[in-house]
């Protein structure tokens, strides 16, 4: 077995061929875009077996509070042979070596559940994911007076001023066991859809819904972040934006839309079943403390 770290755009692309095998329902970044998230806290490795890649691993800093993340992936014919193994050491030494007092991950299947189990992670939190089938544009819902809907292209720059006014917010609503550490920076990247809509009223932020398309597939998309003020709640805003999602999905070619939502958050889980979504399966997020 051999395990090196992605250096190359060849490695790169060999990183984002295991990712899509193992989870193919889920969008993986570019090249370009793994690209732009180089740093010295981010380690991406490959594993070989006989010179053929056979699995992968992904270690950085999590949104979460004082906690690193980590991500080996093993091809289905390669497992139970150490590999998954190895990749975890891999990532655990450089996590603890970034100096986190806790790692986690996140797991979708019985098997990857166990084998966490096994290492002494634990349950902390739960998400499902929802998926509709896009249709015909859906009819868009009116606003409350004084509230206009632009979006990020409309108005550049207008996501990452938010942040101070409404991200600080929408982050700290999450239903998550540890709270998220976000830094403007990865506001005003990461968590930004394209398309992104945005509540304006009064030149502030209010409301926001987006979507990512797929990378691979472009007749997917995963919705980016859904959030409303809290003193604006209650008055369909979340509703509008959603809607404004699905119809800029129908009107661009996206035939299916899926979303994570913790456990904890019925309500935005009770408004997507109401828009047509159903839930197609579930993950779990598991930590431990460190040093193992």
């Amino acid at each position: 077995m051999e395990i090196t770290a992605c250096v190359t755009d060849e490695d790169y692309e060999a990183w984002r061929q295991v990712r899509i095998a193992v989870l193919p329902y889920e969008r993986c970044d570019s090249v370009a875009e793994l690209r732009t998230q180089d740093s010295p806290r981010r380690l991406m490795l490959l594993a070989r077996l006989d010179g053929r890649v056979v699995g992968s691993g992904l270690a950085d800093l999590s949104d979460s509070a004082s906690t690193g993340s980590v991500a080996p992936r093993v091809l289905p014919g390669h497992r139970r042979r150490g590999v998954g193994t190895a990749l975890l050491d891999r990532l655990t030494e450089h996590v603890a070596g970034l100096g986190m007092p806790r790692i986690r991950a996140t797991v979708d299947d019985d098997g990857s559940l166990a084998f966490a189990h096994r290492l002494g992670y634990e349950d902390t939190d739960h998400e499902v994911e929802q998926t509709k089938t896009v249709g015909e544009a859906p009819a868009l819902t009116g606003v409350p007076d004084g509230v206009e809907v632009v979006t990020e292209d409309d108005r550049p720059g207008l996501w990452a001023a938010c942040y101070d006014t409404f991200g600080h917010q929408a982050l700290a609503d999450f239903a998550l066991s540890t709270p998220l550490e976000v830094s403007a920076e990865r506001w005003a990247t990461s968590w930004l859809g394209d398309p992104m809509f945005l509540a304006v009223r009064d030149g502030d932020v209010i409301g926001c819904a987006g979507l990512v398309r797929d990378t691979d597939t472009p007749t997917r998309a995963e919705n980016a972040l859904t959030a409303v003020r809290r003193d604006w709640r209650g008055r369909g805003l979340a509703v509008h934006l959603k809607l404004r999602t699905l119809a800029w999905a129908a009107e661009n070619g996206v035939t299916e839309v899926y979303t994570w939502t913790q456990d904890g958050n019925a309500a935005m889980r009770t408004l997507n079943e109401k828009l047509g979504y159903t839930t197609t399966r579930s993950s779990t997020m598991v930590a431990r403390s460190l040093p193992s």
